[in-house]
């Protein structure tokens, strides 16, 4: 086995995580895999690759998911950051209320709720899209679900921005964000039923704590997790839907003519910016990828942004196509950590999608701005300065 080959980019540089698309397509074209010594990391860059590493969870382990040992010390214990069989057990409690039976209950009000704000700011005719959209949005939805009220409510945007911002390598980024992640790491250490509304998912994980479904003192490991992963990538993803169809008319019109393609446009949103670009893993053994050698113990990145513009796999990958469908994007991950709260996030974006397309012809949108972020890759202001409404 030949060492893989090595490129000396940073792929937490500021001009990298703002569009890290050409670098990503340079990384493919050196190799499926490629040795980056700047980050101390290994990166998958290929479609297929990436998506063998995140079923094989014997050989690349998630108890570094992370990019600095701090913040994969805090996260032990969590389903998140643990491999079968604990992981199987913890994700079952994580996942149990957001079964597709369960979800089935929450989508007549999740709808109701998209299509009242998006109505509201359509009646406006402009608008701020990620405060009064992507933010307002699902930040209502989880509070409603988990049952936070009073001062966690308020916190809940910057405690989910910061969950993800410490998962970067020990940078400036990682270092100001710690304290504010330790904020909800101390609150979740504490919290207890009745600190959530009655009725609520989250005084369901303690009652199944209480009847030993899941491990005693998990449940506010648990609560983290819908708050530290769920938050923030569905603000981007929201805020992305937006500013895609303000750029692409043409296909806001196809899902207009067809509501059927609400699901696929979602899947092309995803696919094409994922709010998540590259993830960590941690090799367990020597392994073996096209001829070259990841050597055990190494921190891998996978990207999975990388993998969903492979020409390998995707037709025109550089192209937004709502019609392409691809239901096996990577940007819910895949395998047994495939992303537990997808159904909650494809619920909440069908229903934006599914309102913006029913009420408006066209967006006119100022400059989106960007902010370097560790993590999640999200739109931080987007102008919407004039909508034609259907």
């Amino acid at each position: 086995m030949s060492t893989p080959p090595t490129s000396d980019v940073d792929l937490f540089a500021d001009d990298v995580v703002l569009d890290p698309y050409p670098v990503y397509a340079e990384l493919r074209e050196r190799g499926p895999v490629v040795h980056l010594p700047h980050n101390d990391v290994y990166a998958l860059t290929r479609y297929d690759v990436v998506r063998d590493a995140l079923a094989d969870w014997g050989s690349f382990s998630s108890a570094s998911i992370a990019f600095n040992p701090m913040a994969n010390e805090a996260l032990t214990g969590t389903s998140l950051a643990s491999d079968p069989p604990v992981h199987t057990r913890l994700r079952a409690a994580l996942t149990e209320n957001l079964s597709p039976r369960a979800l089935r209950g929450l989508k007549a009000g999740i709808d109701a709720k998209a299509d009242a704000l998006v109505a509201a700011l359509v009646e406006k005719g402009s608008f701020e899209a990620v405060d009064a959209l992507a933010r307002a949005f699902p930040l209502e939805v989880v509070a409603d679900l988990i049952g936070f009220t009073g001062h966690v409510r308020e916190n809940m945007l910057r405690w989910g921005q910061a969950a993800m911002q410490v998962l970067g390598p020990m940078n400036q980024r990682t270092a100001d964000n710690f304290p504010v992640a330790g904020e909800l790491y101390a609150w979740c250490s504490q919290v207890t039923a009745a600190d959530l509304a009655e009725g609520s998912v989250g005084r369901g994980i303690f009652d199944a704590e209480a009847r030993g479904a899941v491990p005693a003192n998990t449940a506010g490991h648990i609560i983290h997790q819908y708050l530290g992963a769920g938050v923030d990538t569905t603000v981007a993803a929201i805020g992305n839907i937006v500013a895609l169809f303000a750029r692409h008319p043409d296909q806001l019109a196809l899902v207009r003519a067809d509501p059927t393609l609400v699901p696929a446009a979602f899947n092309e949103v995803l696919r094409f910016w994922p709010p998540i670009n590259a993830w960590g893993r941690r090799a367990t053994r020597d392994i073996e990828i096209d001829g070259t050698l990841v050597p055990a113990g190494s921190q891998v990145a996978v990207l999975l942004g990388a993998g969903n513009r492979d020409p390998r796999h995707y037709d025109n990958p550089d192209a937004f196509l709502v019609e392409r469908n691809p239901v096996d994007h990577l940007s819910f991950g895949y395998g047994p950590h495939g992303c537990a709260g997808q159904g909650l996030a494809r619920l909440e974006a069908h229903a934006v999608i599914e309102s913006l397309s029913r009420r408006v012809e066209r967006l006119v949108t100022g400059p989106e701005v960007r902010v370097p972020a560790n993590t999640t890759r999200s739109i931080e202001e987007l102008p919407v300065l004039e909508v034609i409404p259907a």
